[in-house]
């Protein structure tokens, strides 16, 4: 993997979180509707104050996610970007202290390399921020005192958290599911917009939304999962932006009402669309193509690698 400049980081960064208001994902802040208390200029003012800090060169990984939380709570005073940052923080870790590895050899590294300290910064981050729904747990609730490695951590939490899951396995749907979808979604539609509202549908269809299983319940997370597959299949059929309009409108103004809030959601697209154009950076940065994800599904022979 050639070496990217911390500034480059930041601008791939800061254009995902910009694409994040601009496509249209219903039950989410965005340039077409505002919700649940927030708009859409306080998720660029998140992203502009979190990219200097999120790439600075000298942070560990735990210190990395504090510090960009820390920013954006001062900036803003509310829970913008805590995902974006948990997903964004170890690719950017991993192109800064590991340039001379694959990208999937230097986020494996990274992430085996976690500490207890990583950990205790993460809670300082989560308790900063203040998500809803966290509720407690028996081992290593954030509002506790952390005793193991970031990994560790990230593990217990895979199974209640599609977040964590990234830790625990690899960066798996990221690598497999979303960077494909998003690749051919944007060849498709000819942009990345509409690409991005396509990949978010296509995901709330297919995985229940964590934050609205933490706050809603699992009952709810899972209805929702249907009417995104309603809404998906409706999305795909008709190739008239009048019609698609209105049943993204429709969705988000029935999500919204019931302060619902696929946050999970919108945040793996906002981290897919940061690890795309860092792939292109890379192969444009070395004219070799080795790190760009794959366009197609792994067979089941296949061990999937992460990134």
């Amino acid at each position: 993997m050639s070496r990217i400049t911390t500034q480059q980081i930041g601008s791939l960064y800061l254009h995902a979180c910009t694409l994040d208001v601009a496509a249209f994902k219903p039950g989410n802040v965005s340039h077409q509707s505002a919700g649940h208390g927030m708009v859409a200029d306080q998720f660029l003012a998140s992203a502009q104050v979190s990219a200097k800090v999120i790439t600075n060169p000298s942070y560990s990984l735990g210190q990395r996610i504090l510090e960009a939380v820390g920013a954006t709570q001062q900036a803003v005073g509310c829970n913008t970007n805590l995902g974006i940052i948990l997903l964004c923080a170890p690719i950017i870790q991993a192109v800064i202290d590991y340039p001379e590895l694959s990208l999937q050899d230097a986020v494996r590294n990274v992430l085996a390399a976690s500490q207890v300290d990583d950990s205790s910064k993460l809670f300082a981050a989560i308790r900063m921020a203040n998500p809803g729904g966290l509720g407690q747990s028996d081992a290593e609730d954030v509002s506790g005192v952390a005793t193991l490695p970031l990994i560790d951590v990230m593990t217990l939490a895979a199974q209640r958290d599609l977040i964590a899951r990234q830790y625990s396995n690899g960066f798996y749907e990221l690598q497999w599911v979303v960077q494909p979808y998003l690749a051919t979604a944007i060849e498709q539609h000819g942009e990345e917009v509409l690409a991005v509202t396509d990949l978010f549908l296509y995901l709330l269809a297919l995985y229940q939304d964590s934050h609205i299983e933490r706050k809603q319940g699992s009952t709810q997370a899972a209805t929702v999962c249907r009417w995104a597959a309603a809404v998906y299949q409706k999305f795909l059929e008709t190739g008239q932006s009048s019609v698609r309009q209105q049943l993204l409108i429709e969705m988000d103004r029935k999500l919204k009402q019931q302060s619902i809030n696929p946050g999970t959601t919108a945040d793996l697209c906002v981290a897919g669309v940061f690890i795309h154009h860092l792939q292109k950076q890379v192969i444009h940065n070395t004219g070799v193509a080795r790190n760009y994800p794959r366009m197609m599904k792994p067979s089941v022979a296949e061990t999937p690698q992460i990134l």
